[in-house]
């Protein structure tokens, strides 16, 4: 089976059309979509009529082909509404569209057993790919959706040498992969998307936020290309073509948007390559922002506490740490944390896959072979808004807004109070 799917010639022919006119994405104009509603169209409670019987209609077709049982009294559906929606949206609501896709993808994950593979992958295994790839810093935008950065500089060709080097002991595969024939890059690679869908969107789901009743599915990206010459760039072609082509195959409508920042002079060279691995839709979501638009476009999604000090932001974090969770996500999943080291600030979060359940977490993985499973409990989340616990700095970020609204040409009397006491742009 291959890792991808084919594209349809009409996806070709949309795909070849936007690559030859190749309109700059309006940073402007997706952060007044992002302060409103319209981005979560076709969400779940966000449905029109017709969306809503597409979605009963592909609920059905997958059900009677074996890939979907619906929910009853005793246990849950096989997948969640809000999982079937990106399906769905990732094929503009093409029933059998989707239905061809999400059968790919159920296949795809009984043959290479990904449930198993991320419950023994193991721990230091898993955290060297984590280092290699976008990370989550810990922190959402005022919409709720996740926040990673990927800083394309650390992936050397020395780092990059250690960490294929890592692959090349035996006891770093799973048990239950080692006849699996896939690379096994490929397998650490499929182990953190599921991070992404099995701990990070779900805890970010429960926490505060403007439409609590919408799950999120998606992720925001910072992706600095800073400091890069030509040859990294090609030389590590493959690397991010890997993740992409995955995304775009197995975890449809998982991207919210992309904001590359740093971008040198031969970067459109470098871009014609990048667009070819994505769909037209998702080349729609990708903002090149120049030096002097960074931090007004990124404080037009997300607060200064989320943006990482170097992007002119206010958050402790640097490329390679573990997520510093908000208080929201501390509230909840704090017991994955042990207190800082002696000299550091910042608690310590634990490596490994986990998964969030509502009421508890799982940490799974293994440790020189033996397995970590256990589990730790989720105090009951509070429904109310949080208030502030500094006036002043609201006064700060109430600033900022204005300031920033005024730099994007936003209408006036569009910020909003987000549920965790943020402003929204």
């Amino acid at each position: 089976m291959p890792l991808w799917r084919t594209k349809s010639n009409h996806s070709q022919e949309s795909g070849n059309a936007a690559l030859e006119s190749d309109p700059k994405n309006d940073p402007v104009a997706s952060a007044s979509q992002a302060a409103g509603t319209e981005w979560l169209t076709g969400h779940l409670n966000h449905l029109t009529e017709d969306q809503e019987k597409k979605l009963q209609e592909f609920k059905k077709l997958c059900e009677e082909n074996g890939y979907y049982k619906p929910g009853s009294e005793k246990e849950e559906a096989s997948h969640d509404d809000a999982t079937m929606l990106r399906f769905l949206r990732a094929r503009r609501f093409d029933v059998n569209g989707a239905w061809g896709q999400f059968k790919d993808t159920e296949d795809w994950r009984k043959e290479n057993a990904i449930e198993s593979l991320y419950e023994n992958i193991d721990v230091e295994s898993y955290d060297a790919a984590r280092r290699m790839y976008p990370q989550w810093t810990g922190r959402r935008d005022r919409r709720g959706i996740p926040v990673y950065v990927f800083e394309i500089k650390h992936l050397n060709s020395k780092n990059m040498a250690a960490y294929n080097n890592t692959m090349s002991d035996p006891s770093a595969t799973a048990e239950t992969h080692k006849s699996s024939k896939v690379p096994q890059r490929l397998l650490r690679l499929f182990a953190l998307y599921e991070n992404l869908l099995r701990f990070v969107m779900p805890l970010c789901s429960q926490l505060p936020r403007p439409h609590p009743d919408t799950p999120i599915v998606s992720s925001n990206n910072i992706v600095d290309v800073s400091g890069v010459g030509l040859k990294q760039f090609w030389n590590l072609k493959g690397h991010m073509q890997d993740a992409s082509v995955l995304a775009t195959a197995h975890y449809p409508e998982t991207l919210d948007r992309i904001f590359i920042i740093g971008a040198p002079s031969f970067f459109p060279t470098v871009w014609g390559w990048i667009k070819r691995w994505f769909d037209p839709v998702t080349t729609s979501k990708i903002f090149i922002l120049s030096s002097a638009e960074v931090l007004p476009t990124l404080s037009s999604f997300m607060d200064l506490s989320t943006i990482p000090k170097q992007y002119g932001g206010q958050l402790d974090w640097q490329w390679g740490d573990m997520p510093n969770l908000d208080g929201e996500a501390r509230k909840l999943v704090g017991g994955l944390e042990t207190p800082p080291a002696e000299g550091e600030t910042k608690p310590i979060f634990m490596k490994g896959p986990v998964l969030f359940k509502g009421d508890h977490v799982e940490i799974l993985g293994k440790v020189n072979g033996e397995s970590r499973k256990s589990s730790i409990p989720v105090p009951v989340s509070q429904a109310a808004a949080p208030t502030t616990e500094n006036p002043e700095q609201q006064k700060s970020d109430d600033a900022l807004a204005a300031e920033v609204s005024e730099k994007l040409g936003l209408e006036s009397g569009t910020t909003e109070k987000t549920a965790n006491g943020d402003v929204a742009a």
